[in-house]
């Protein structure tokens, strides 16, 4: 009974845990592969994603050729064999970058099957082998990421950061209370309605005040609706619609006609000759001014000679001495002679 008992358990642990089942026989089959990518024995075989065998044996082929490098065994279930095609292709497959690889046969096309013993061609594997030195680098990237990630809580357990003064420093942890305390006493300090927070809490005369307040204001928006006051004409005049668009309209026209050069103020903006009449004007006026800077001409010599402006300033005041004299002694200067001959 005991041989018995352990033959029936060993049975079922090789069942459980064995690579191939008893009642189902398997051929070989082989692939070439330039790269095993640390394929190892026992990894599955899958058809079109389906399994249908595993990896029996991974070794070097002995060729020189770059592309047969590595002989694959690949034990596949008999009857498997008839759904898979002589041009089927054989190549290297995983379900992630880092995780175990397989070979994995995409269907072919041709009415033949393969036969036991059979070669399936491969794919070219620098692509994947590309993607598993990838795979590598970001596992080494990750590894440096985690180790910065274990530098930094080993200097949070020591206290140092403003984290590792909040996790260990009992003052910052008294400060922290004493902030919390504080803002619990301003917190009673409103719930009691003690100032303006409070107030604006909890006075019934502010919210009195606010609610008149929204009742003036929805009164004035029921009169603009109403069309009353000059917001509500702005809105309901129908008069005062026209007469904007009427504006628009001439302002329209005005700008077309000085487009197209009507009016002095087009000819201004359109005519080359009033342009170059006003650019003369304006040249001369220029030549003008210099020269009375310069101090030619009468106007020139008042502005630049101040002999000429002593002596006009002179006569002035003589002028009104003679005038101020006049007013004051007329007859001074009115004597009438007669004479006999």
């Amino acid at each position: 009974m005991a041989i018995v008992a352990m033959i029936i358990l060993g049975v079922l642990i090789f069942l459980f845990t064995g690579q191939e089942p008893l009642f189902r026989r398997r051929v070989p089959l082989y692939t070439y592969l330039r790269h095993s990518a640390a394929l190892s024995t026992g990894a599955p075989v899958r058809l079109n994603g389906i399994l249908v065998g595993n990896v029996r044996k991974v070794e070097l082929s002995g060729s020189n050729d770059p592309a047969r490098v590595v002989r694959v065994e690949l034990s596949v279930e008999q009857s498997r064999l008839r759904a898979i095609p002589v041009d089927s292709v054989a190549g290297l497959g995983a379900e992630t970058v880092l995780a175990t690889k397989y070979i994995d046969i995409r269907k072919g096309q041709s009415t033949t099957t393969i036969q036991a013993g059979g070669e399936l061609k491969s794919e070219d594997t620098s692509e994947f082998e590309d993607l598993v030195k990838k795979g590598f680098s970001v596992v080494d990237s990750l590894q440096a990421t985690v180790n910065r990630v274990d530098r930094i809580v080993n200097q949070v357990e020591l206290g140092k950061g403003s984290i590792g003064k909040f996790l260990v420093d009992d003052e910052f942890y008294t400060r922290l209370v004493a902030t919390v305390t504080e803002m619990q006493k301003v917190s009673e300090a409103v719930s009691s309605g003690k100032g303006t927070l409070g107030r604006l809490l909890y006075d019934e005369s502010l919210y009195n005040r606010v609610l008149a307040s929204v009742d003036r204001l929805e009164a004035i928006i029921q009169d603009v609706q109403q069309g009353q006051g000059t917001a509500g004409k702005l809105l309901r005049d129908p008069a005062l619609y026209d007469d904007a668009r009427a504006t628009i309209a001439q302002f329209r026209r005005l700008v077309d006609d000085l487009n197209a050069g009507k009016g002095t103020a087009g000819k201004l903006l359109k005519d080359e000759t009033a342009y170059r009449q006003i650019q003369s004007l304006l040249t001369k006026i220029e030549n003008t001014i210099d020269r009375v800077n310069t101090g030619q001409g009468t106007l020139g010599q008042l502005v630049v000679n101040p002999q000429l402006y002593d002596s006009l300033t002179g006569a002035t005041t003589e002028l009104r001495s003679l005038v101020k004299d006049i007013r004051a002694n007329p007859k001074k200067f009115l004597r009438i002679k007669l004479g006999l001959f």
